[in-house]
């Protein structure tokens, strides 16, 4: 069973819309998936429509001790999904535990015991995946889900400022590494909300790809409309809009993870913060002693002026414009890159996508359950020299009020 911990410190990158879209694209294949809500907002219990009354199994039940893992799951309309909801109680679970001995172990052991009487009495396991959305924080709840998983998949918004964020999120990682948790490796990073008509974006995409080859996944997950209409009906996007680009981009992520059993494609965190290391310019003397002090290797990382992603023009520039493993070579520069095969066919299908994620921006899928918003007609400025001009009498001018002088 892989345990999976979707993490970030940084709120609105993509966390929940990935968890419970990745679960959903994954059960579709006939995998058995069980997603864990650990954030006190419960957003992942709210997308697929599960209310959990106080008192309830849920996940917070399960961390004081209260029930079970087998008694908090609660199934989904998706077949092989299921949930381990929330509700607003968990938001004091981390003052709760705090007293506990061995605090940071509660949901592992919780785990561990689910896992073994599930051997026990089927001989194998309960499911295939179990993935954690964690909160946006680095506390306590995100602790013990990164200490439960042996993987981590790193949702991430294609932004200069979440290139630095990651920095710190690798040192608690190889932190958690070296004292609670020897198996946890970052095995996955997501790009999320990308806007292929960003130079931005682009860039850094480019700079994940070059400094993370191996963990970053060549599917890009859009900034699409429809993902953000998909919870406020309850569903996931494959049920709300399964058509639509987001829906795409989910079930190709969820082909790269399933890739990813096939060829034993992982690493460690470690060699995650080496990578970080190269991306800002670290030497390898400083962030060696950095480790051997435990000192975080947040202050000894730079940021490299000659590889970073700030520009100070975000202006839109047509998706057909290519995307290389560095952001920055030539499409017709040769390259001795292994990865560049890889980046170009990710980058290949930006203009299909765009256009996609233009058509879906533009409509709206009426469910009949909260209501639905229709998209103002807008014109570009070229577009605005094309349209007619409409004879002086076609227009109605109403008695007592002359015509406005433009």
């Amino acid at each position: 069973m892989r345990r999976i911990a979707l993490v970030n410190q940084k709120g609105g990158v993509g966390k929940t819309t990935t968890a419970v879209n990745l679960g959903a694209a994954l059960a579709r294949t006939g995998r058995r998936v069980v997603l864990v809500d650990l954030d006190p907002q419960g957003n992942l219990s709210t997308h697929l429509s599960v209310e959990v009354e106080r008192g309830a199994p849920s996940s917070y039940g399960v961390l004081t001790g209260s029930f079970t893992m087998a008694q908090a799951i609660v199934p989904t309309r998706t077949p092989g999904l299921s949930v381990v909801p929330t509700n607003v109680d968990l938001a004091g679970a981390e003052l709760e535990m705090a007293s506990e001995m061995g605090r940071e172990l509660i949901l592992r052991e919780a785990v561990d015991e689910w896992e073994e009487k599930a051997r026990a009495a089927t001989g194998g396991a309960p499911a295939e995946y179990l993935i954690f959305d964690c909160p946006p924080s680095l506390g306590l709840l995100s602790i013990n889900a990164l200490v439960a998983a042996r993987e981590v998949f790193i949702a991430l918004q294609t932004e200069f400022l979440a290139l630095q964020g990651m920095t710190r999120l690798l040192d608690v990682i190889g932190l958690l590494q070296r004292r609670l948790n020897p198996t946890l490796a970052v095995t996955g990073i997501v790009p999320c909300l990308y806007d292929s008509r960003l130079r931005l974006a682009r860039e850094v995409l480019g700079e994940l790809r070059r400094y993370f080859p191996e963990q970053c996944f060549r599917r890009a997950i859009g900034t699409n409309v429809k993902l953000a209409e998909a919870p406020s009906y309850g569903q996931s996007v494959f049920e709300y809009a399964p058509e639509s680009s987001g829906a795409r981009d989910y079930e190709q992520l969820a082909e790269e993870v399933l890739e990813q059993e096939r060829h034993g494609r992982a690493t460690t965190p470690t060699a995650s913060a080496a990578a970080a290391t190269a991306a800002t310019g670290a030497s390898d003397e400083a962030v060696d002693n950095a480790v051997l002090e435990n000192a975080p290797l947040a202050e000894v990382l730079v940021p490299r002026p000659e590889h970073s992603a700030v520009q100070k023009s975000d202006a839109r520039e047509e998706p057909s414009a290519p995307i290389h493993g560095d952001g920055a070579e030539p499409a017709s520069r040769e390259t001795h890159d292994p990865h560049a095969a890889e980046v170009s066919d990710a980058s290949a299908d930006d203009s299909a996508d765009a256009a996609q994620r233009e058509a879906d921006d533009s409509t709206t899928t009426d469910h009949g359950a909260r209501g639905s918003t229709a998209d103002a007609t807008r014109f570009e400025p070229h577009e605005l020299a094309e349209l007619p001009e409409l004879p002086d009498d076609a227009i109605e001018v109403e008695p007592g009020r002359g015509r406005s002088s433009a």
